[in-house]
């Protein structure tokens, strides 16, 4: 129970250090809010295990473009929305459902819904809905201090700003790699197995969420 919940807590939260360097913040920081963006972005691997599932098999740059812009979209409209308006999401819960979406995207890759219920979601509305609630994940992040309203503005702009920096930067990364991968016989035979290990980590995610929200409740 311990080990669940010290990994629950550093999965939904900020680490002490930046808690510290946020509470201590008075008025507009534009620099160090981008940072933090970024590196949030950067280190969120259920965030970055989602992308890698929307780009898997993305082989235009127009449809890379696409997708990755409506996901902007989305958790750029519920984080400022989430914080500004002080909306109150349970963390673990959107974490879990964040985990789900990781699910979903290698299920869906791997022809799931073809196969099992003979219909095919639409996956720009998924991608664009799954966006919202990755959101919201990263309101709750801003959300677990008590920031002075002097800049909070400019502040959580600059955090948004940070979190696509830290996107950009990542799917640069993955794409490196899947490019590079594409060009070998293995990254289609390897297909099934990558996006199996996709949806169970989006497995793995939802129990550790799941398991510190009862926790935490208990």
């Amino acid at each position: 129970m311990a080990l669940f919940t010290s990994f629950s807590s550093i999965a939904h939260g900020i680490d002490d250090a930046t808690k510290q360097f946020l509470e201590s913040i008075e008025g507009a920081a534009i620099l160090p809010f981008i940072y933090i963006g970024a590196k949030h972005m950067l280190t969120g691997y259920d965030h970055l295990l989602f992308l890698l599932g929307v780009v898997f098999f993305l082989f235009r740059g127009k449809d890379v473009l696409l997708y990755v812009s409506l996901f902007t979209l989305g958790h750029s409209l519920t984080l400022l929305y989430g914080v500004f308006s002080n909306i109150d999401v349970n963390p673990y819960i959107i974490d879990a459902i964040i985990g789900l979406s990781v699910v979903y995207k290698g299920f869906d890759n791997l022809g799931g819904f073809q196969r099992l219920f003979n219909c095919q979601p639409n996956t720009k509305v998924a991608v664009t809905i799954f966006g919202l609630f990755h959101g919201f994940g990263l309101a709750t992040k801003i959300q677990e201090f008590q920031l002075p309203s002097n800049g909070l503005v400019t502040n959580i702009i600059s955090f948004n700003v940070g979190v696509e920096i830290g996107q950009f930067l990542a799917l640069a990364m993955v794409l490196i790699v899947l490019n590079f991968w594409r060009k070998h016989r293995s990254y289609l035979a390897f297909a099934t197995l990558t996006n199996t290990a996709i949806m169970s980590a989006g497995f793995m995610l939802i129990g550790w969420q799941l398991t510190g929200y009862f926790i935490a409740a208990s």
